[in-house]
């Protein structure tokens, strides 16, 4: 996904302050399931919820204001109760910005605990 970071997305020293990353990551991660076939609100609406339960990241280089920055998403291994996804993110001249990973937990909406990933789901990750 690429993003043209916006002037309130900047902090006083002219850098995309760190949280907004959190938002770009998940704008990408929405969009990779949905070019997968999996949508974010029909997988909730089957009652599986899957909330954030780890989030790092690693910064090398800050972008700025006007910036147009690529985030690239990525999953290694199938998902089981949880589903972790790599991002990169770049600038427009190819430079690295950061390394990150989130890590989604599979929770039964009505019951609220843990669950193993659909089968569904864990083919679409077996054979992309």
């Amino acid at each position: 996904m690429k993003f043209r970071v916006r002037y309130s997305e900047s902090d006083r020293m002219g850098y995309v302050y760190y949280a907004h990353y959190a938002q770009y990551f998940e704008v990408t991660r929405v969009e990779m399931l949905r070019q997968l076939g999996l949508l974010y609100k029909e997988i909730e609406d089957s009652g599986i919820l899957l909330p954030v339960v780890n989030y790092s990241i690693r910064f090398f280089k800050p972008a700025y204001y006007d910036d147009e920055i690529l985030v690239i998403a990525s999953v290694n291994k199938p998902p089981m109760a949880s589903i972790v996804f790599n991002y990169e993110t770049f600038n427009a001249k190819d430079e690295i910005i950061n390394r990150a990973e989130t890590t989604l937990a599979f929770i039964d909406k009505k019951s609220g605990k843990p669950m193993r990933a659909p089968m569904h789901l864990i083919e679409k990750f077996s054979d992309s």
